[in-house]
């Protein structure tokens, strides 16, 4: 139901969808139950001339059953819901299938810079890509994501993806996605950050192996020369004066 409204682009956006839609349902089922019965009380029970008011207790058995037997099929409808997202949290946050491809993500005030393994498929080598408010993968590949904040707590999130994942200073967190259409996808911080939080975006550009292989081809050849001096090429000499947010503070290296 949620492709209507936002697309759908990992391989785990429709598990989520559906427990989403499976809330939604179960607790707008309660609300127009519970509202319904209201207004029809206040109807039923309204004040007449002539008609004397009743004060109840709710002591007796039988009006004792119109709070116990709602409760347990709300408590029902809850473990419904909690069976639904172990599932989807197992799958999604604590079960990782073995990575295709590794990339690190950056978060600070108020950008988002990433660092692509490259041609050898390793971090932290001479033929890293590193880009600023634009990560680039291929689909239907597997990603592994190592997230970093360089400053506050900041929020790695892809809506396409029901991707969501806090960014925490000091700790490096690990995470993965396969996207499934080729496209570009928007990425937002969710984490309030500080001033420029509103304008901390990037994008997701997902392609298919050959623009991905030209992506590469393009993107790689400045850092080609510098491959015996990877410490010439570090994120900290990344040019971040162009991210959306810089205009509000100096962006630090």
């Amino acid at each position: 139901m949620l492709e209507r409204f936002l697309t759908g682009a990992s391989t785990y956006s429709q598990s989520i969808d559906h427990l989403i839609f499976l809330i939604a349902a179960l607790v707008g089922f309660w609300l127009v139950v519970a509202e319904g019965f209201l207004f029809w009380l206040i109807f039923r029970f309204r004040h007449r001339e002539g008609q004397p008011s009743q004060y109840i207790t709710g002591e007796e058995k039988h009006l004792k059953r119109w709070i116990t037997i709602p409760h347990m099929l709300v408590i029902a409808c809850d473990v419904l819901i909690i069976v639904g997202a172990v599932k989807v949290w197992m799958n999604v946050k604590q079960t990782m299938p073995p990575a295709e491809q590794t990339v690190r993500v950056y978060a600070q005030q108020w950008a988002w810079s990433f660092q692509d393994a490259g041609p050898d498929g390793m971090l932290d080598t001479g033929d890293d890509i590193r880009t600023v408010g634009e990560l680039h993968v291929k689909v239907n590949t597997t990603y592994h994501f190592e997230l970093v904040s360089r400053d506050v707590v900041h929020s790695f999130c892809v809506p396409s993806f029901r991707l969501k994942q806090d960014a925490v200073p000091g700790r490096t967190i690990a995470g993965w996605f396969r996207a499934t259409r080729p496209g570009t996808y928007d990425i937002q911080c969710t984490q309030m950050c500080g001033i420029g939080h509103s304008v901390m975006a990037g994008r997701v550009i997902v392609e298919t192996p050959e623009q991905h292989a030209r992506w590469v081809q393009a993107a790689g050849s400045p850092y080609t020369a510098q491959a015996a001096n990877p410490a010439s090429h570090t994120h900290a000499s990344l040019d971040l004066s162009t991210a959306p947010g810089a205009e509000f503070a100096e962006v630090r290296p």
